[in-house]
């Protein structure tokens, strides 16, 4: 029971900080959803650089290490990849969202192309990409609760009381809370981390040279990409589907609306791919697992960083590792909430009622975070998949909103809003399709070569999404000619 108290301990401290956080503020929409505004370098840093230490780095990349070997590694680079493309994406979108006092990704995409429709569109999509990745944060919260207690808290317990904690938090707090928990979870998981990075090769196979050389005479081929499946055109693939999708999380879209200046980009742009480095030590634990703790297979891989940390420490110090694991549920999930309800109450429900205030809209983004909290639940109870393949179907859904954010920071206007929207469409449609089917490039079109067969089915789904919006826009050329962009942001400008 000690390291449940331990871990009970860090989620009350968590909900200090949030009801603090809202001290002093009127905690209207714009400052509910995106801080008034108003965050500095560090805030900005911690909750887009943060992004990185969720419940999908702490299990799922250990897991992946654990389970996969050298394919793991393509989680490292798409980050970094990221956060160099984020030096010019971001400034960008935060001048156009500062200067229309825009408070989601949706109302961008609205504002831009001077549809509510196709915002609406984009509203859903989000959503339902987020779905997969508030699961993953519930289920990773479950595990780590029942593993850390030592088996006295089941899954299923654990889930409820941490979504209940979840929705409670962000309805009070709003991004406030989120970003003054994201200071204690940083500093925790970055402590916690290279600990466990260091110290568990070194006490399991005497140092990493060893650890890698002990896996390698195990099992031959593990460390490297496979000739076929996860090869290396499917790494360099999801590589570039997750680098493209990285800010096209409505949360992370977002959370860049709360910087006080575009410069706060280019000094997080600089330090960030840094920050990723710390992702090895992840990895490293990983490793160590499979010859620590041998024989979980699947999704059971999962487990393999709590596996290893109750084998090999006290109660009190597993609690402190599960502490810091729920912390990197609780401010992702949070953002998550807070951004899908957002969304809904301001870009679909507004839509539809366009007399609503934005009073109302606030109130009803409130309202709807405990209804999509229970929605994940359903999921979360009703779901089998792996961590890493909830969060791949989930940016497979999200980049397929990359086109028509690129094309529309063009200085001309490039594409209609008919174009946009349907290219979105097939795009979503396409991985909808092949999630739900099971399907793979090399199951629908076996006579290709192998290097095609394996590319990840989300740049499939992309190519799709291009080609049918500049068709579609050149079917609506009126539309275009006659309507430029209202505001063309200098991309990349100092």
């Amino acid at each position: 029971m000690t390291a449940l108290v331990v871990i009970l301990g860090f989620l009350l401290v968590a909900i200090c900080l949030g009801l603090q956080a809202r001290r002093g503020k009127d905690m209207d929409l714009e400052e509910w959803s995106v801080g008034g505004r108003s965050f500095g370098t560090t805030f900005v840093f911690l909750l887009l650089a943060g992004e990185i230490y969720t419940t999908f780095t702490f299990l799922g990349a250990s897991g992946w290490a654990y389970g996969k070997g050298g394919p793991a590694l393509y989680i490292l680079c798409y980050g970094a990849l990221g956060y160099v493309m984020s030096y010019w994406l971001l400034p960008a979108i935060w001048r156009y969202a500062k200067e229309h006092r825009l408070v989601s990704q949706s109302d961008f995409f609205a504002k831009k192309f001077d549809s509510p429709l196709l915002g609406a569109l984009v509203a859903l999509v989000g959503v339902v990409a987020m779905v997969p990745y508030l699961v993953l944060q519930l289920t990773g919260m479950g595990i780590i609760v029942s593993e850390a207690s030592y088996g006295h808290i089941s899954k299923t317990i654990a889930v409820i009381i941490g979504t209940v904690a979840l929705t409670v938090y962000v309805t009070i707090s709003g991004i406030h809370g989120s970003a003054w928990t994201a200071v204690l979870k940083d500093v925790l998981i970055l402590s916690v981390v290279l600990f466990l990075g260091i110290y568990l090769p070194l006490h399991y196979a005497g140092g990493v040279g060893h650890m890698f050389h002990t896996i390698n005479t195990a099992k031959p081929g593990f460390l490297t990409l496979q000739h076929s499946g996860l090869s290396p055109s499917w790494f360099v693939s999801t590589v570039l589907l997750s680098t493209l999708g990285f800010y096209m999380w409505p949360h992370s879209f977002s959370a860049s609306y709360t910087a006080q200046n575009e410069r706060v980009f280019r000094r997080n742009a600089i330090f960030m791919p840094l920050y990723q480095l710390v992702l090895l030590f992840v990895f490293l634990a990983g490793f160590a697992a499979l010859i620590a703790v041998p024989g979980l297979k699947g999704a059971d891989a999962d487990l393999s960083m709590l596996r290893i940390t109750v084998k090999s420490f006290d109660p009190w110090f597993v609690g402190v590792i599960g502490g810091a694991g729920v912390l990197t549920a609780l401010v992702p999930g949070s953002l998550l909430l807070l951004t899908s309800a957002t969304c809904l109450a301001k870009n679909v429900y507004k839509l539809a009622r366009p007399a609503t205030s934005e009073q109302s809209v606030g109130r009803l983004a409130k309202l709807l975070v405990p209804v999509l909290a229970l929605i994940a639940l359903f999921f979360t109870f009703n779901g089998g998949s792996s961590i890493v393949n909830l969060m791949l179907m989930g940016y497979s859904l999200v980049t397929q909103l990359f086109p028509a954010l690129l094309v529309s920071l063009a200085p001309r206007k490039l594409v209609s809003k008919q174009g946009a929207a349907a290219g979105i469409v097939v795009g979503v449609l396409v991985v909808g399709a092949v999630t739900i089917s099971g399907a793979t490039v090399g199951s629908l079109l076996p006579g290709l070569p192998q290097a095609v067969k394996d590319l990840n089915v989300g740049v499939i789904a992309l190519v799709a999404n291009a080609l049918v919006m500049f068709a579609v826009s050149a079917a609506t050329r009126t539309s275009v000619s006659e309507a430029p962009a209202k505001t063309a942001p200098k991309v990349g400008a100092v």
